[in-house]
């Protein structure tokens, strides 16, 4: 019975995967890395224990587009548009830099056509959404400014998959004379198509929704979220573009709704169980032969690559506007091959462009590389801490200069995100004195814009600080998410001044230790807050329904 079949290979898929995760786990390694060898293992080229690769690599598909959703409901409107410019400028420049430098490598060293050159560059500059949001997750930096700065460049990456799709056969010879035309047409009948679809599901779903909701009935919101979800994804393919793309613009559109915390709670738990396959079935596509048969060959490619992209993707996010340690953790992030790089390798053998083997040789890159990304961006950050002694702090820029050398018992807020918008808010409605400090350079180009006492820089330097007035300053209050900045901001706060009081924001309360042993007075962990309004909030209705009535 096939569907016995299915059933089969989905707990040999579970079974090994809880074991690998586990294993990895106790290795400080991130679970994606044991989904990866759990492919490997059980795959067609491993010990073959999975009989109908082809089912798992279906649900792998609705486990993307999962996936996708999610990080649509998270990345949110807003932030897609704040972001719009470096969004172009970094994404545009990522992508032909790293096409150009693999092209010209590849003709001049390697004695490749110009045709095939350009292929493999354009394969080459994809990076791995799916990966990258995980490790992200799992290394608490996807709302860090690096991690937001790599999801633009992700997002942009996924936009320009339908070009890159359509100039395949031009590439070939086969696409004919009129081949540019078609592409450029093709790409601007699918982009119309997602601004148009997008306008309307966002006055259409929320209606929807709301009713859906009226009824109070969970199988019924979480149907109609699949439906969104899976619909807008098939949509979005049928007009030449990736599920994954469609599904990422659903999420958009619900973002910034009433609905998008419990849309994002119902697709959770399914999404977990179908994104495993989704690794899985990319660790399936892994041939250990061809790796045996070329070893020093194919570690000089990736090596070669995940360098190229770093630097590439490096200068591209500094072009934009950030930092150098924004632009060297972001580009460390997204230096791996993107799983839609093996649909480009798969058209590219069918039109001719690359034979078996060099096909064989790109599925070994780009697999190998998913495996490095998480040493390779630990790397990344052992860097960055030792170019952080070396380097002089950035420049700080502020919309008044003079304002923080009069200011004295003075608030600073580090990070311009909701915490710190509604902080600001309320400190600029009791008058009192504040200036902030943001190390996204869009934030602070419109905050300066806004008249906003807000400074360029990384909180966590010496001269940064100082130029916000640490020495004269009543509080700070830390926001952003990433622990190593909150960590080595409270730390040089606290000693700069000690009568400061520094307050800090965290996500989580197992850096709550930390942060107390290196001066932090005030620690308000997110999870903590929520379950302690979760407990007062129950208590107080159990008190009120319990009280006894009054005696006569």
């Amino acid at each position: 019975m096939p569907e016995a079949s299915l059933l089969q290979d989905l707990l040999i898929v579970f079974g090994l995967g809880v074991a690998m995760v586990v294993a990895f786990h106790r290795l400080n390694l991130p679970s994606v890395l044991g989904f990866l060898f759990t492919g490997a293992i059980c795959g067609p080229f491993g010990l073959k224990l999975v009989e109908d690769v082809s089912a798992i690599q279906a649900l792998a598909e609705v486990g993307l587009v999962l996936l996708l959703f999610e990080a649509g409901i998270e990345f949110s409107v807003k932030t897609f548009f704040r972001l719009k410019r470096f969004l172009l400028v970094a994404g545009s420049l990522q992508l032909l830099l790293t096409i150009g430098v693999t092209a010209l490598v590849s003709v001049n060293r390697l004695g490749l056509p110009l045709h095939q050159a350009i292929f493999l560059g354009m394969v080459a500059s994809l990076s791995s959404t799916a990966l990258v949001i995980r490790i992200l997750e799992y290394r608490g930096d996807i709302d860090a400014t690096h991690g937001r700065a790599a999801m633009a460049i992700l997002i942009y990456q996924d936009l320009v998959l339908v070009p890159m799709v359509l100039m395949v056969p031009y590439l070939a010879g086969t696409g004919g004379g009129g081949a540019l035309w078609t592409v450029a047409y093709t790409t601007g009948k699918a982009l119309l198509f997602v601004a148009v679809a997008g306008t309307l599901a966002r006055f259409l779903i929320p209606w929807l929704l709301s009713q859906v909701a009226r009824i109070k009935k969970r199988e019924a919101f979480v149907l109609s979220i699949m439906l969104l979800c899976l619909g807008t994804a098939l949509a979005t393919a049928h007009f030449g573009m990736s599920m994954a793309l469609g599904a990422f613009v659903a999420g958009l559109v619900i973002s910034d709704s009433k609905y998008s915390h419990q849309a994002l709670s119902e697709v959770l738990p399914i999404r977990e169980i179908l994104n495993c396959l989704v690794f899985v079935s990319i660790g399936m596509l892994f041939d250990p032969r061809v790796m045996l048969s070329n070893p020093l060959l194919i570690l000089i490619l990736v090596a070669s690559m995940m360098v190229t992209k770093t630097v590439m993707g490096f200068i591209a996010i500094k072009v934009a506007g950030h930092s150098w340690r924004v632009a060297l953790l972001a580009a460390v992030t997204i230096a791996q091959v993107s799983e839609f790089s093996f649909v480009l390798a798969k058209l590219g053998l069918d039109a001719g462009i690359v034979d078996k083997h060099t096909n064989g040789l790109l599925l070994s890159v780009a697999i190998l590389s998913m495996f490095l990304t998480p040493g390779f961006i630990s790397l990344g950050t052992l860097l960055q801490k030792l170019l952080d002694r070396i380097i002089p702090a950035s420049r700080a820029a502020t919309s008044d200069g003079a304002t923080t050398e009069t200011m004295h018992d003075h608030a600073i807020v580090v990070g311009y995100n909701l915490a710190g918008r509604n902080l600001c808010q309320a400190l600029a409605e009791k008058n009192l004195p504040f200036v902030v400090i943001d190390f996204d350079p869009a934030v602070v180009e419109s905050g300066v814009a806004a008249g906003l006492p807000i400074m360029y820089g990384d909180a966590s330097r010496q001269e940064v600080l100082q130029h916000a007035g640490i020495e004269k300053a009543r509080v700070i209050v830390i926001t952003p998410s990433d622990p190593e900045i909150l960590l080595r901001t409270a730390e040089l706060a606290a000693r700069l001044n000690p009568r400061t009081q520094v307050i800090c924001r965290v996500r989580y309360t197992r850096l709550i230790e930390d942060l107390k042993a290196v001066g932090a007075s005030t620690i308000i962990a997110e999870d903590m807050a929520v379950s302690q309004e979760i407990t007062r909030s129950a208590l107080a209705a159990l008190e009120t329904t319990q009280t006894p009535p009054a005696e006569p």
